[in-house]
């Protein structure tokens, strides 16, 4: 299968090609930069690999939530692709993609994405033979408010951790069992999560994936920013 992930949902931009067996991928940390970075970066794996775009069988998109303008890019250039291609795409969570990350030591992931205004994006994970499985479901709200569906230790990855450790700790049932701020939603954890789904055949039509951004709402209103 010839599979290509897009990821663009926070402020690491990443794409990634399965062509075969083998993955080629680009990730660069680049605040504001992703209009210009993704298109370029897709040609980059493409080339590398040896792959015509024409030879693509599907795409996945990490589809948020995260970003408003990242989901957006991210959404809209797997579908522009996929239009023109007349193939199917994966939408993935990348709440789902950043747990994969974590170390797979039989702990559940909580994975926080910094959602700026004092909120997080959150969600937690167990991970499966094929990736992950959302226990609960994912939120958006103030860290001070988190809620997670279990009661024992968890690994806890994501830029909402280094944002807001000392309210997300207080939240917790337990110490993490490990952590780590400093991760963000990569192009090749959507691939991983996708191949079995596209191999499946649960890909859907272009036109039907949405980007998922939790709240609708991107600014604090000026008598907000003043209490």
């Amino acid at each position: 299968m010839n599979l290509l992930a897009i990821e663009t949902a926070t402020e690491c931009c990443s794409v990634a090609l399965l062509c075969g067996e083998r993955i080629v991928a680009r990730s660069e940390l680049a605040p504001r930069r992703h209009a210009e970075l993704l298109l370029p970066m897709c040609d980059q794996v493409l080339a590398e690999a040896g792959l015509a775009r024409r030879a693509l069988d599907a795409l996945a998109v990490g589809r948020g939530p995260g970003a408003f303008t990242g989901v957006r890019l991210a959404v809209s250039a797997a579908q522009g692709i996929a239009l023109a291609l007349d193939i199917p795409i994966v939408p993935v969570s990348s709440l789902a993609a950043l747990a994969m990350q974590a170390p797979g030591d039989g702990a559940d992931v909580l994975a926080v994405i910094d959602a700026r205004m004092g909120e997080i994006y959150a969600g937690v994970f167990r991970r499966t033979p094929d990736g992950v499985e959302l226990l609960g479901s994912e939120t958006v709200g103030r860290a001070t408010a988190l809620e997670v569906p279990t009661t024992h230790a968890l690994d806890v990855i994501g830029s909402g951790w280094s944002s807001y450790r000392d309210a997300i700790a207080a939240r917790l049932p337990a110490p993490p069992h490990w952590s780590d701020g400093d991760r963000y939603p990569q192009a090749v954890d959507v691939l991983r999560i996708a191949v079995p789904i596209a191999k499946a055949g649960g890909g859907i039509p272009a036109d039907q994936v949405m980007p998922v951004y939790l709240r609708d709402k991107v600014a604090l209103t000026l008598a907000e920013q003043r209490r």
